[in-house]
């Protein structure tokens, strides 16, 4: 099979009809654009637009794409496909004039079959277009973009070949001594003659190089189809999970004959070789061995790259939240970009992949504030009855063969409390997000339609999921359970999880001894991550969220959510810290401080209105709360020359002391058997003096397995610039940084700072906790210059 993508599109803002046609020539004027592509997030933050989705604009934007059909190589009695991983949304496609269909969802893979089409072009000159309706900004409770938010490429396949999405590859069983895999293929013959096709196999890790080999026949009608299974014993394998990521390439090759002579064809994926089990009684585990889930949902934004985000600000973002501990992921609310789930397969990382965030009917879409009346109801609920199956399925046939994904979700929070469904046994149930509301809200009204709706659906979702796969469990991410357990409708899932339920645990399992249990989604809270570790029959959890998001913001001019471990520009939050420390086996020892001011009392436990953070300031007399994260067996904190007795907080997770600002370093130190493992240091903050600017780059063995797995450097440059003090250290106060390149693209600037209404098409942008991201692809002799005014230029040179 040959691969042709498509990256260079033209772009119009703009609904013109005629652009459909192969022959309109006004594309010539409009912009130029690399896909994947973003346009919400290129225009201005305005207060009048959707707070749900970000205070960014939707619109109708037309793509068209000019393909030299030599580039598709010798394409006689060869079998054509435009691919789209997805486009966000409501696209309609005309290849050459020919309208091929279309797609409401935003997320899902979708193709069309180009073979005839191509019998008729008139020329080389193959045209598609694409038009995106985005219209309804109030359509989704995040950020989701507009545009060709995916890639899009052309498959060129031989006339005996694979089916799309043909290969399911399995582990049946997997241990130390041998695994047995088994790979189900299904073959197309679109020759005029029944053909025996040769299947050979060749499964190479990607980490020894050994080869395993394997192979069968099947014969194939003129025109039909049949499917190949073979299964395979392989001796001492090397099997994937988080702590081991090995990976193995699948290389099929199909050979038949034909009246010229001997044809093949070759298919390549990566795969990986495990065996994983949810138990009710004893959590997660993989190859056999037991595992805590310590996952963190995500959103598929990357702040000034909108939903267009290329691998590598994937890869930085997933290592800070594998070095903080973390081995899952949560795809939230739906099937993200293609690379996201090569990386997790590549890093170790375990995901749980998600199809909807509703059903039938629309939940609450905020446009004024987050829970501001009146709601909007905009959103894919319209699409769901007609296009449901079909999105479900192609989740599933575009993401089987990875190794990470352990479980199908068929849907986020659809038992959210009268948000659109009610029950009489509201009155005993309390549900999430209820403070606040309006009391007609938080009341039983029996107009809305009947919870117990939901089991129907998602008893259906599930035979779905089963049918296209039985290896994997069925979950969903319940918000109501102590209603909604009552009515069937965790009944259907082979997984259950709940949302912010952890006190529900104990109960419910007694209640349903033969289903395991995840925290599908969970706060940040201390105690909630005790009840993981204190309950073997609980599988793990998964926090909301592990990065900062666009949308779902609480009111102009915040457009987007700070419950991130990670801020949108990618850099660890204390939080991340304190996590870090409860999660990760590397020694730990880090400080932050805040002002030891109290503002309120209940239960004995005293609250602070103030942010944590590093700014350890020198005023003297001022009470300062000074937190210490570790996880060693003694902590020690010193103030200068003098010792600072510490207390555990057992609420929060951490030691504390309370003492006064002064210019003196603080020194925690973290020992184990009495040998110091770690050490932080904070000294007081002074104005800066210089911008440090690093080109962020990937560990070297990380480079080494991305090669292997086939996937090709996209040519970014993340730049973290940090503002430091003159003893090197990050310094006191925010600075605006202009970044200018030459020869080459500056692709945006993020701080992570979701108030800052700075466009993202701006050159220019200020620090948030003294540091800044810039992203750059640079030419073949690019210049990226960064300056600020009273510091120091900063000049940095590539070249090929």
């Amino acid at each position: 099979m040959k691969t042709v993508p498509i990256s260079r599109w033209a772009f119009a803002l703009a609904d013109d009809p005629g652009a459909s046609a192969k022959g309109y020539d006004e594309d010539s004027s409009w912009r130029s654009v690399v896909v994947p592509h973003d346009w919400s997030v290129e225009h201005e933050f305005l207060p009048s637009l959707s707070s749900g989705t970000g205070y960014l604009p939707g619109g109708i934007g037309w793509y068209r794409a000019h393909v030299r059909l030599p580039e598709l190589g010798h394409r006689d009695g060869k079998h054509v496909r435009l691919v789209f991983h997805g486009v966000y949304k409501n696209a309609d496609v005309w290849v050459n004039g020919y309208h091929l269909g279309g797609r409401p969802s935003g997320y899902a893979q979708f193709s069309f079959d180009l073979t005839e089409i191509l019998s008729y072009a008139p020329d080389d000159d193959l045209v598609v277009s694409v038009r995106v309706d985005h219209t309804d900004i109030s359509d989704s409770r995040w950020y989701n973009g507009a545009g060709i938010t995916r890639r899009v490429e052309i498959e060129v396949h031989e006339p005996v070949r694979l089916r799309e999405y043909g290969t399911v590859f399995t582990t049946l069983e997997a241990d130390a001594a041998a695994a047995t895999v088994r790979v189900v293929q299904t073959l197309a013959n679109d020759t005029a003659s029944p053909v025996t096709v040769r299947v050979r196999q060749r499964l190479r890790s990607l980490t020894s190089g050994r080869v395993h080999e394997f192979g069968t026949e099947v014969e194939l009608a003129a025109g039909g189809s049949a499917d190949a299974a073979i299964t395979a014993r392989l001796p001492e394998p090397e099997l994937w999970s988080d702590t081991d990521p090995r990976l193995h390439r699948l290389t099929t090759t199909l050979e038949w004959q034909s009246d010229p002579g001997p044809e093949r064809a070759v298919y390549d994926e990566v795969v990986g070789v495990r065996t994983f089990r949810f138990d009710p009684d004893e959590g997660f585990s993989i190859n056999g061995e037991a595992r805590l889930l310590k996952g963190v949902c995500l959103h598929e934004d990357a702040g000034c790259f909108g939903t267009a985000v290329p691998a590598s600000i994937w890869l930085r973002r997933l290592l800070k939240l594998k070095e903080m501990g973390a081995n899952a992921i949560r795809m939230a609310h739906n099937p993200h970009a293609p690379e996201l789930y090569a990386l997790c397969d590549i890093l170790g990382l375990y995901v749980i992949d998600e199809a909807f965030d509703e059903w039938e009917n629309p939940k609450n879409k905020w446009w004024q504030g987050h829970n501001v009346y009146p709601p909007r109801h905009e959103g894919y609920a319209k699409d769901f009855p007609a296009w449901h199956q079909a999105d479900l399925e192609a989740m599933i046939d575009a993401h089987r063969n990875h190794p990470s994904i352990i479980a199908w979700s068929i849907g986020n929070e659809i038992d959210y409390p009268n948000d659109p469904y009610a029950h009489p046994l509201f009155k005993d149930a309390v549900g999430n997000n209820d403070a606040g509301k309006p009391r007609a809200e938080r009341l039983y009204d029996p107009d809305r339609p009947d919870i117990r709706r939901l089991t129907t659906i998602a008893r259906r979702l599930a035979d779905m999921v089963r049918a296209k796969d039985p290896t994997r469990p069925v979950t969903l991410a319940a918000a109501l359970p102590e209603l909604s357990s009552q009515t069937g409708f965790l009944d259907p899932l082979d997984l259950v999880g709940y949302n912010y339920k952890e006190h529900l645990y104990e109960a419910d399992h007694v209640r349903f001894p033969d289903k395991p249990f995840i925290g599908s989604e969970n706060s940040h809270r201390y105690s909630d991550w005790r009840y993981v570790e204190q309950n073997d029959y609980v599988a793990g959890q998964f926090l909301w969220t592990g990065i900062d998001y666009l949308g779902e913001a609480r009111g102009w001019p915040v457009h987007g959510s700070g419950a991130g471990l990670l801020t949108l520009a990618g850099f660890e939050k204390e939080t991340w810290h304190l996590r870090r420390s409860w999660w990760s086996d590397e020694p730990v020892a880090h400080l932050a401080v805040r002002p030891h001011v109290a503002v309120g009392a209940a239960g004995g436990r005293t609250f602070r209105s103030h942010p944590i953070s590093r700014d350890w300031a020198a005023a003297d007399g001022q009470p300062v709360e000074v937190l210490c994260f570790g996880n060693g067996d003694e902590l020690r904190l010193m103030c200068g020359e003098e010792d600072v007795p510490l207390e555990r907080d057992d609420e929060h997770g951490y030691w504390s002391a309370v003492t006064v600002a002064r210019p003196h370093a603080l020194v925690l130190e973290n020992r184990r058997s009495g040998e110091v493992v770690a050490r932080d240091i904070l000294r007081p903050r002074r104005e800066p003096v210089r911008i440090d600017a690093v080109a962020w780059s990937a560990p070297e063995g990380v480079v080494d397995r991305l090669s292997r797995s086939g996937i090709a450097s996209d040519g970014v440059v993340q730049i973290e610039c940090t503002l430091l003090d003159e003893h090197g250290d990050v310094a006191r106060g925010e600075r605006v940084v202009t970044a200018r390149v030459n020869d080459g693209e500056l692709l945006g600037l993020e701080n992570g700072d979701l108030s800052d209404e700075t466009p993202y098409t701006a050159n220019r942008r200020s620090t948030l906790a003294g540091r800044l991201m810039v992203f750059v692809r640079p030419g073949a002799n690019a210049t990226v210059l960064l300056s600020s005014p009273g510091l120091p230029e900063v000049r940095m040179e590539w070249s090929s």
